[in-house]
């Protein structure tokens, strides 16, 4: 191993999540703003929440409600 070409490690790295969680991992960077964590995200909440910016969930439900009635 080559020494001094390691970036510095950081074992309480801060990680700051726009739901307002915090929490602490190892990583390069000393502080780590995220978007979405486990504290907010659907997955482990088990909350109906979608992010949606172009309009393509409402599209997708509206195709599957006229293929629902188009079988029928």
């Amino acid at each position: 191993m080559q020494a001094q070409i390691h970036p510095t490690y950081f074992d309480k790295a801060t990680v700051t999540c726009a739901c307002g969680n915090k929490f602490s991992v190892g990583s390069t960077r000393e502080k780590i703003e995220v978007e979405i964590c486990s504290a907010c995200h659907p997955f482990y909440t088990g909350n109906d929440k979608i992010v949606d910016s172009a309009g393509r969930v409402e599209k997708f439900k509206s195709r599957t409600a006229a293929a629902a009635k188009s079988k029928k």
